[in-house]
């Protein structure tokens, strides 16, 4: 006989929330393969088969703090983009975003940075890949549209410039801890210092 799956609960939006997050703990620490729904569920305190009321699999729970991360991310990458800022202030507002949403969603953020190459080759994580481009697009277009207006230098490589702005604003997920001493305003405030004098025109 095919065994029956366990009936889907609705947990409060509180719990749900909870075990999310305990969830993309685990998964940043440990490895989205390495990790099972036993362990999540020793985390959040319950038993295994406990979890599967509230999600079917750990593939859904992944899917979730993802979805939920890239979409609040986007949120307010949009935000910035539709203000019509200059390059510089636009730079400076998505790195502010950037640092915001490490402080958010920390874990999602290092889970995205580890697993993201090979998730994005299944269907149920295509929207990873898209997510991708489009954060890519609005990166350069930006660096590229502060060249053109003489605003940052003309002999800048955008796509390395891209890569090294993109690289350095995210590892930042590795050692940030919300709570901490500095606020993510503050972080950004001290980076874009330093890589703005960098790449800035030089009057």
């Amino acid at each position: 006989m095919p065994t029956k799956k366990k009936p889907q609960v609705t947990a409060s939006p509180e719990r749900r929330r909870e075990l999310l997050d305990t969830a993309a703990e685990v998964f940043a620490e440990q490895g989205y393969n390495a990790t099972t729904v036993r362990k999540i569920a020793d985390e959040a305190g319950m038993l295994a088969g406990s979890l599967y009321y509230h999600f079917d699999s750990k593939e859904s729970m992944l899917e979730e703090i993802l979805r939920t991360f890239l979409d609040e991310l986007w949120n307010g990458y949009d935000a910035v983009l539709d203000a019509e800022l200059g390059p510089r202030e636009t730079l400076e507002a998505l790195v502010t975003e950037s640092f915001r949403e490490i402080d958010r969603h920390r874990a999602a953020v290092a889970i995205y940075q580890k697993e993201s190459r090979h998730l994005a080759a299944q269907q149920r994580f295509a929207f990873l890949a898209e997510s991708q481009r489009n954060f890519e697009k609005a990166w350069l277009s930006t660096l590229e549209r502060g060249v053109g207006a003489e605003v940052f230098r003309p002999d800048l490589d955008i796509r390395l410039t891209y890569r090294f702005v993109r690289d350095t604003v995210w590892v930042a997920a590795s050692w940030y801890r919300p709570g901490g001493q500095h606020s993510p305003e503050e972080i950004a405030r001290q980076y874009l210092t330093m890589v703005l004098d960098g790449i800035a025109v030089r009057t």
